[in-house]
């Protein structure tokens, strides 16, 4: 199974069951600020209903809400504190249901940033590992894909990719069909469409930023997904990955993944000016003229 759940995004924090979850709170002196994103309007894909406008008290409900009823889901919910002694929010949620011979297997895990940047999830995704004898055909899966999300970046390599830059997704003259979608999809990724996709930059590939994330713990990490986000060349991504089943032209793991770029270098930012200036702030001496 492609590793997928999300490694210790921030610090790692408690770990407890949803129901006694405290919602994230915010100091009185933190005013939230949105961060910029690379979606908008009816181009705001979303996984299960997370979209990277979602915040993780409303992710968290549909978290709840899908393995309600459930006795062997496993919870990782992590919390953090912005700043010293700063309020505690959710920095990532992460819940798993093991597959068996009759069961599909299920893991999700959404990344968050800090009350000072609205909470927003940046990164989310899915992983389907489906029992043998509910495995979906690739005609249909593909199908479902192109339903929700439209017409595809570039399909190869078992992805569909959906690249978003300047507010919509970019275009490097493959107009795919669902036919040719599926004709495609086990290919290599065509290697004129990616010269295309990545343009006369220097900058990192977002087809490589997102297989980083899904595939490598390290690539995981704060530090390292913001780097690769400073250096992407695109604004988000969406990537959907249909590993072949038994027989090949079934699917036996669906990896759903989506990356706001866009929005996590914003947040950073953000989070970066709100911390500078509650230091400022606690060094200012509080004191006052006495009364003479």
């Amino acid at each position: 199974m492609p590793r997928h759940a999300l490694v210790s995004m921030l610090a790692m924090g408690l770990v407890m069951g949803l129901a006694s979850l405290p919602a994230a709170s915010l100091a009185d002196d933190i005013k939230p600020k949105a961060p910029e994103t690379a979606f908008s309007g009816k181009l705001r894909p979303d996984i299960l209903g997370i979209s990277t406008e979602s915040n993780a008290e409303s992710a968290r409900a549909v978290f709840d809400s899908l393995f309600k009823g459930r006795t062997d889901t496993k919870t990782d919910i992590q919390q953090q504190k912005f700043g010293n002694g700063g309020a505690s929010y959710v920095a990532a949620l992460n819940f798993s249901l093991p597959a068996g011979s009759k069961q599909n297997g299920e893991m999700l895990s959404t990344s968050f940033s800090s009350p000072a940047s609205a909470n927003r999830a940046y990164f989310v995704a899915r992983n389907l590992t489906f029992a043998q004898d509910q495995q979906p055909s690739k005609a249909d899966m593909i199908k479902e894909v192109m339903g929700k999300y439209g017409v595809p970046t570039i399909v190869g390599d078992q992805h569909l990719y959906y690249i978003y830059r300047k507010g919509s997704i970019m275009s490097v003259g493959g107009k795919y069909k669902q036919a040719t979608a599926l004709e495609a999809i086990d290919k290599p990724l065509d290697p004129r469409a990616a010269v295309k996709l990545n343009g006369d930059t220097v900058r990192g590939s977002c087809v490589a930023v997102v297989k980083r994330a899904q595939t490598k713990a390290k690539a995981q990490e704060p530090s390292a997904m913001l780097a690769e986000a400073r250096g992407a060349n695109c604004d988000g991504v969406l990537s959907v990955q249909l590993v072949p089943g038994t027989p090949a032209d079934r699917v036996g793991i669906a990896q759903f993944t989506l990356l706001d770029v866009k929005q996590l270098v914003s947040a950073a930012a953000i989070d970066s000016a709100a911390l500078a200036a509650g230091q400022s702030e606690g060094s200012t001496p509080k004191g006052s003229a006495p009364k003479l």
